[in-house]
């Protein structure tokens, strides 16, 4: 009886085993490309959100690229092979790019621009927040603390909720600077899209663009699902810090209305 049930065994692993072989053969590879200055931030967020994306990749068979290049060099690249464009360039780069890559998303990691959202460009993802989003912020908590002389941020070192923490350490192990808004967007730009390719297995770019538009569920380390509103902002938690220290977090309980990260930014379209 046991030699029987051994022997099934071994042929169904050796049935099996150029199944796991192909599998293990097909390595999906996926490309990002970030165009802007190389001392910009937000690239030292998307080298940190790529390279764990990778460590992830190793156990899925994924592998995750990254070419860099200069705004200059836009006219003449070959944009036809990546998932997403990453971007901290000024408003009219921006527009541009959106417009001759229209079916590959767009990361605005740089550009609090309130017009650029109610533009509602379709593949334009505005992971940073609004100037429109940091108002309301510093508002609701006005309304609470009239005296109160704060500024509202994307991101900060000394945040340490939702696993801030972990995130915030690995960044300053790796690159010896704190994150800040800008390299928590290019994190979370590559995050979200290296994760959307582990669920999904989506590599195409259009299809990338939809999901990312309509399903996304990410959480960001802000401890919420945060995805994209139509006019193409990501509904985000903004932290309120005065002298350098977080006070609050908005929307502000008890004063946000609706008390929910709709209460912060733009929400429609023009």
């Amino acid at each position: 009886m046991i030699k029987k049930t051994f022997n099934r065994i071994l042929f169904i692993l050796i049935t099996a085993l150029p199944f796991f072989q192909s599998v293990y053969a097909e390595t999906i590879e996926v490309n990002f490309v970030f165009v802007g200055e190389q001392d910009h931030p937000a690239l030292l967020g998307v080298k940190q959100g790529l390279e764990e994306s990778n460590l992830q990749g190793e156990f899925l068979n994924q592998k995750y690229n990254l070419d860099i290049i200069s705004t200059e060099n836009i006219s003449t690249h070959d944009f036809s092979n990546y998932i997403a464009v990453l971007t901290a360039v000024d408003v009219d780069t921006y527009k541009k790019l959106s417009a001759n890559l229209s079916s590959i998303p767009i990361f605005n990691l740089s550009l609090n621009d309130n017009k650029l959202r109610t533009e509602c460009i379709d593949n334009a993802l505005h992971v940073i927040p609004s100037t429109h989003m940091l108002d309301d912020a510093k508002n609701q908590w006005k309304k609470k603390k009239s005296d109160s002389n704060v500024i509202a941020q994307a991101w900060h070192p000394s945040f340490v909720k939702f696993a801030a923490r972990d995130l915030n350490k690995r960044f300053k192990k790796n690159h010896e600077v704190t994150m800040n808004d800008f390299s928590w967007s290019g994190w979370a730009a590559v995050k979200m899209t290296a994760d959307t390719v582990a669920r999904s297995q989506i590599t195409n770019s259009e299809k990338m663009l939809r999901y990312l538009k309509t399903e996304l569920a990410f959480d960001g380390q802000k401890g919420s699902n945060m995805n994209f509103r139509e006019t193409g902002q990501l509904r985000q938690l903004i932290i309120l810090v005065e002298n350098d220290k977080i006070v609050a977090e908005a929307p502000v309980r008890g004063i946000a209305k609706p008390p929910s990260l709709d209460s912060l930014g733009i929400l429609n379209c023009n």
